[in-house]
């Protein structure tokens, strides 16, 4: 079973990647004509962050995940330290989420993602049955996705948040925690995400913007609709690959939150059903390689990649769809964003490695 697992989600994540490729390059060049001279500098920055992706592939796949259980402290605590940089005056410092390293930007919200999922299985694990116990099991846990929120927020990036909390509840569920606990927690967070909505105006005129589409749909509901109308234009076959009209700067972010609104104009509906098959296909794959982990912290490690990745997607896809209001999450294996694109890819080769030792 493992073998089978083993080859799936590399042909699986194969497809996706060469899809994305494909994607990136088309969602991507007229604004990198516009603003770097050629079409295809951001998709260069895309091919190397995936050729770099494939070596962590490889790289993770050949690591006992074992050793997580003493680094994932470091991991997290290092990664947080990445992301606080963000909020320093400094020269390489980029709009306050970016590290820019030259040739690269960093973004380290997407190492703390991976950083968190190690740190929360590692530690599940390590509680045991203790993990029932709202004071041992949820409440150190809470302290630390606390201590991540403030951080992000200071960005900010809900959006990221977002993952880290459904990420976090996720996880203490699947690793035992009541879910009297958990629903009373996720009752008592809600007068907090009032208060991060209503001081923010920006994220106050979101959520109006998607109660009331018609009456902000050129101002704060503008990317929505214009998203609305590349998703619809695009049909059964689509406008052909290349052709979208959304992408030349009707629809802002077009090569990365609303990738996939381009991919329904271009290869319309049968080919965004096929991009939703392929990422079906990936969590149908991380199931088997969960059902067959060889140990506790195997199966919570490969759930936590699985769960973050899938409800990234699902997030993308219903902002695209205009069901649920603005997160800024982009689509995992296909928008543009070098760090998103090898960290998914890093995460890839720690279920790898799960798979090939679950025989």
């Amino acid at each position: 079973m493992d073998a089978r697992c083993d080859r799936g989600i590399i042909f699986v994540v194969g497809l996706l990647l060469l899809f994305g490729l494909v994607m990136a390059y088309s969602a991507s060049a007229p604004f990198s004509l516009r603003y770097y001279g050629t079409s295809g500098q951001l998709f260069l920055k895309q091919l190397v962050a995936a050729g770099a992706g494939l070596v962590l592939v490889f790289v993770f796949s050949r690591l006992d995940y074992h050793v997580l259980r003493r680094t994932s402290e470091v991991l997290l605590v290092g990664s947080f330290l990445l992301t606080a940089a963000t909020l320093l005056p400094l020269p390489l410092v980029k709009d306050r989420q970016w590290l820019n390293l030259g040739v690269f930007a960093l973004q380290p919200t997407e190492l703390v993602k991976f950083a968190l999922i190690a740190f929360l299985a590692t530690s599940i694990e390590r509680r045991g049955n203790r993990i029932e116990s709202f004071t041992e099991g949820i409440l150190p846990h809470v302290v630390v996705f606390a201590v991540l929120a403030a951080l992000v927020m200071a960005q900010p990036d809900l959006g990221m948040l977002l993952v880290y909390g459904a990420v976090t509840v996720a996880m203490l569920f699947l690793g035992g925690a009541r879910a009297g606990h958990l629903a009373l927690l996720g009752l008592a967070t809600i007068p907090v995400v009032g208060v991060a909505i209503a001081i923010a105006p920006y994220r106050l005129a979101r959520i109006l913007s998607f109660l009331h589409p018609d009456a902000y749909n050129t101002s704060s509901g503008y990317q929505v609709a214009q998203s609305l109308v590349a998703v619809g234009s695009g049909g059964i076959l689509g406008r052909g690959l290349g052709a979208s009209r959304a992408k030349l700067f009707y629809l802002p972010q077009a090569h990365s939150d609303f990738i996939f609104s381009v991919t329904a104009e271009e290869l319309g509906l049968l080919g965004a059903l096929a991009l939703i098959g392929l990422f079906a296909a990936f969590a149908w794959c991380v199931l088997g390689i969960a059902r067959h982990a060889p140990d506790e912290l195997g199966r919570l490690l490969a759930w936590g990649i699985g769960f973050s990745i899938s409800f990234q997607v699902l997030v993308n896809l219903a902002v695209a769809l205009g069901l649920i209001p603005v997160t800024g999450l982009t689509l995992p294996f296909i928008s543009n964003g070098g760090t998103s694109l090898m960290v998914s890819l890093a995460m890839v080769g720690v279920l790898l490695n799960i798979a090939r030792q679950g025989g």
